[in-house]
């Protein structure tokens, strides 16, 4: 069952996370309470858009 999608303000936080910190991903799912899955997705999609 697929989940409700990220709200862009998780999204915005996934990325100055690990941006701005030394967080790991495991550390910014704990402070986002999402999964690792989904901040390496987002931060990978980020990537592709040539954000990251």
């Amino acid at each position: 069952m697929p989940q409700d999608k990220l709200s862009m303000r998780k999204i915005r936080d996934v990325l100055r996370y690990r941006h701005s910190t030394e967080l790991s991903l495991e550390a910014i799912a704990r402070a986002l309470n999402i999964s690792k899955a989904v901040v390496a997705k987002y931060l990978k999609l980020a990537t592709d858009a040539g954000l990251g």
